[in-house]
């Protein structure tokens, strides 16, 4: 037992030897990781840089602007829109399948951190020797033949990561998982939005199959009044017929909304992990008002979007990446120690005669590899100049993002008081020419041009309100949602920097 004891204190100083060894010579080759500048203005402070086409809509964020932040399709004020919502993190299968890689990059920090640690092994073995008569080594007159053989050893092996390639493969690993993480909010994200826009595609097919339906109904009336004009001799049958044909055109546009909101519909069964068949949504016309939304400052985008803080981790693991090439070039030095027990009889096999040890460490150096660690080098650098070229391209698009949709609610708002004033002037003129037509005065002509003239405005009334709202939730998907980068390290599950 003696022998055992003087094992084991033997292994634990070279431990604590190496330990001291890394706390000297531990270093970390490479290029320190520094956050890539994007393409924007220099400044950002309480004036509104006018670098932006609608820079008047961009304002600093306050504490309070709440708008735009956690469950932000709330602020259409619609319930059905809510419930749907909170169905889609839960049920959606592309979602769950963002989420399942984020564990993956989760468990990938584990499997690098490992590393860090020895491995200890071991492999018990029991077998009975029989031996040669005719060996040169062991004759048969002075030893016997066959004996037996118990070994129950305990192998040690570490890397001493002098120049830093463990940590950074950690390093690295982490800023994939937070990078994943991000992937997922993004996900999430546009399924949101798409599922809004989906909803509100939908309440503006509701909202004309109610137009088309009120009109066919004024349209058979108008009909009505035709026939009995014509049968009086008032009117000539080609009235009879006009009337005829626009009601059955307005029919065949009035089935035809059906169509439409009918794909809208399985298309949001399916964003919230339902079958068609299973789903269903009561008809509701479209009466929403787009909110108000804050932008805030544009510096302030590049800390509210997933995509663009998922872009900025892959260049921060690419910056690893060349590190761990850079080690390359560099002695690999590790620990190896062995320890355990032999003997010919299990009954000894635990004695302290029995036992056998053996440390040391081991160097190896590649000498030459005909230019593979200068490609896989260069490789590195070329990926890290692609992930900050698609950081900053990111970025450009998300400012780009904001600014489209912030000049369509700007024009669509002017846009909807001119339609508002063409419905208006476009029911004037069709209760004066029908006015006129049961006068006697007009042809029946009149009547239907300008009937179909107003229909067309009151139609396109209806698109632009749903371009507006469509319009608002394109702005807030731009904006980030309620995301926001330090919400990386509060993702759903236990956080990266716990692994």
């Amino acid at each position: 037992m003696r022998y055992v004891l003087v094992v084991v204190r033997y292994i634990l100083t070279s431990v604590v030897a190496l330990l001291l060894v890394l706390l000297l010579a531990g270093c970390t080759v490479g290029p320190k990781y520094v956050k890539p500048a994007v393409p924007t203005t220099p400044a950002y402070k309480e004036e509104v840089p006018s670098s932006f086409k609608e820079s008047d809509q961009w304002q600093p964020a306050h504490p309070g602007d709440q708008a735009s932040r956690g469950k932000w399709w709330e602020i259409f004020g619609d319930p059905e829109l809510n419930k749907l919502e909170e169905q889609v993190a839960d049920s959606n299968q592309n979602l769950k399948v963002a989420e399942a890689r984020f564990r993956e990059a989760r468990a990938a920090i584990r499997f690098n951190r490992a590393a860090q640690f020895p491995t200890i092994s071991t492999s018990p073995s029991a077998s009975y020797v029989k031996s040669s008569d005719f060996s040169p080594n062991f004759p048969s007159k002075i030893q016997q033949s066959t004996k037996g053989d118990f070994v129950l050893p305990f192998d040690l092996s570490y890397e001493l990561d002098l120049w830093g390639r463990v940590r950074r493969s950690v390093a690295a690993a982490r800023e994939e998982a937070q990078g994943t993480a991000a992937d997922y909010e993004t996900a999430k994200l546009s399924l949101e939005a798409e599922l809004a826009l989906d909803y509100f595609e939908l309440r503006a097919a509701d909202a004309q199959k109610q137009l088309l339906d009120d009109t066919v109904k004024a349209y058979t009336d108008n009909l009505q009044l035709t026939e009995n004009r014509f049968k009086g001799g008032v009117a000539p049958k080609a009235d009879v017929a006009q009337a005829q044909t626009q009601l059955d055109t307005t029919r065949v546009q009035d089935t035809d909304v059906t169509v439409q909101r009918a794909q809208f519909e399985h298309a949001i069964a399916i964003l919230i992990g339902k079958p068609p068949a299973e789903f269903s949504l009561a008809a509701a016309p479209l009466n929403h008002q787009p909110p108000s939304i804050p932008i805030g400052l544009p510096s302030e985008l590049l800390q509210r979007r997933p995509d663009i803080a998922a872009a900025e981790r892959r260049v921060a693991e690419a910056n690893q990446q060349i590190g761990i090439a850079r080690a390359a070039y560099f002695p690999t030095v590790s620990l190896g120690a062995s320890a355990g027990f032999e003997s010919t009889h299990i009954a000894s096999l635990l004695n302290g005669p029995a036992a056998f040890w053996a440390v040391g460490p081991a160097l190896a150096q590649t000498l030459f590899d005909a230019g593979r660690r200068r490609a896989t080098s260069e490789s590195a650098r070329a990926n890290y100049d692609a992930a900050v070229a698609t950081y900053r391209q990111t970025s450009l698009t998300a400012f780009q993002e904001v600014e489209d949709n912030v000049a369509a609610l700007r024009i669509l708002e002017n846009e909807t008081q001119q339609q508002q004033e063409a419905v208006a002037s476009a029911q004037e003129s069709l209760q004066l020419f029908t006015n006129r037509y049961k006068g006697g005065v007009d042809t029946y002509l009149q009547v239907i041009t300008a009937e179909t003239i107003e229909l067309a405005n009151e139609r396109n009334a209806i698109d632009i309100q749903r371009r507006r709202l469509d319009a608002s939730v394109l702005l807030v998907k731009a904006l980030g949602g309620g995301w926001n980068a330090s919400n990386l390290s509060t993702f759903g599950a236990p956080s990266v920097k716990d692994y």
